[in-house]
């Protein structure tokens, strides 16, 4: 079957046509071909060879040419009804209408036009040439005959073209599904360890006459920058998963889940940075947990990125519980602190988490204390796949 689609349109159509000639020359096919205008048929001679090739051959044209296969076919069909033969080949008639229907793509209108008009003189023809026994009626229906393959062709080229078009949108909202998705992880992973270099490369600049404090937080600065790495990598194996080794599966990248104690890796990132946070972490996580510990990990992650920008110094509570349905998440900074020397935002990386959770079916909120600082909480239900 690969062989037969790669072989040229033309090729493929024509054994329709080649049926059709033989068909055509069978004996018990004769005389129940098309009749129009009652002209008594003849027997077939060297012209009538003629006509049956003009009216099967050209229906190997009926996708790549569709317009001059028409124009054959119907050339062929007039002089098999002029002359009387009227073989089995009148047939590729509403075939070549319905092919041009479905596959015309230019001067469509004008097409249909040029054929109506020249079914006129044919049907005056054959109603002088034949018994009389045709009457105005019959060559009425048999336009209408034709009028509708041409009708039916068109509606299947209207289908495929509605159908491709829903194709297109599902592909392009897929995609832009896609870019959002990696815009979130970029945000999330760069933001994050950025923010968390800044800070402490600006307080490293105070403290040059300290060479033991200097030493420990240009060594967070640099243990950051190769997590961020790390990040990024990870994030390129998702993005293309023959980047890294052991990445990919038979249906493609493993998704990501936090490496045990992953929490308290972005804690410990936080505190070295010099921001003050008590952790309390309850219970386990679910053995299918589905995609609920990565949102939890990144709802984490965002608000000690906004503890560093906006409450640098502030105490910060970060409360984890786990159960067999949900992960609750609880941050809080207290407000004493200040705006740290970092990369501003614009809102994308809470609305990205309320995204996320909306995504899985959880709860989000984010928004000042009334006592100052700030409060993020989250429940995310767990066993769901973003």
């Amino acid at each position: 079957m690969p062989l037969w689609h790669r072989l040229p349109v033309s090729s493929r159509d024509l054994p329709l046509g080649l049926l059709l000639l033989v068909a055509s020359a069978l004996p018990g096919f004769r005389g129940n071909g098309t009749s129009v205008g009652d002209v008594a048929t003849r027997p077939l001679d060297a012209l009538a060879a003629a006509a049956l090739a003009l009216e099967c051959l050209p229906l190997a044209l009926r996708r790549r040419s569709p317009a001059l296969g028409l124009a054959l076919v119907s050339l062929g069909f007039c002089l098999d009804q002029l002359r009387g033969y009227h073989t089995f080949a009148g047939t590729a008639l509403p075939i070549a209408l319905l092919s041009a229907g479905a596959h015309l793509h230019r001067h469509r209108r004008g097409t249909a036009v040029l054929f109506s008009v020249a079914y006129v003189p044919l049907a005056v023809t054959l109603a002088h040439t034949g018994r009389g026994g045709e009457r105005a009626s019959g060559f009425v229906t048999f336009y209408l005959a034709l009028a509708l393959a041409w009708g039916v062709g068109a509606w299947l080229r209207a289908d495929r073209a509605t159908e491709a078009e829903r194709r297109r949108r599902v592909a392009d909202d897929t995609r832009a599904e896609e870019r959002t998705r990696i815009a979130r992880e970029l945000h999330d992973i760069v933001t994050h360890h950025v923010t968390a270099m800044v800070v402490q490369a600006e307080a490293a600049r105070y403290l040059t006459a300290v060479p033991e404090r200097l030493d420990e937080t240009l060594s967070a600065v640099t243990d950051t920058g190769r997590q961020a790495i790390t990040d990024l990598r990870h994030l390129l194996d998702l993005l293309e998963p023959s980047h890294g080794p052991g990445r990919s599966t038979g249906r493609g990248a493993e998704p990501r889940t936090p490496a045990a104690g992953a929490l308290r890796t972005l804690v410990e990132q936080a505190r070295r940075a010099g921001q003050p946070v008590e952790f309390t972490e309850e219970g386990a996580p679910a053995v299918s947990a589905g995609s609920a510990d990565l949102v939890a990990y990144r709802v984490v992650q965002e608000a000690l990125t906004n503890a560093l920008k906006y409450d640098h110094g502030g105490l910060t509570t970060v409360r984890v519980r786990h159960t067999d349905k949900e992960i609750t998440v609880d941050i809080g900074t207290d407000g004493t602190g200040s705006p740290a020397a970092s990369p501003g935002g614009g809102g994308r990386g809470l609305a990205g988490l309320r995204a996320r959770v909306d995504v899985l079916g959880g709860d989000f909120d984010a928004g000042a204390r009334a006592g100052g600082g700030f409060a993020v909480r989250a429940r995310i239900p767990v066993g769901g796949a973003a």
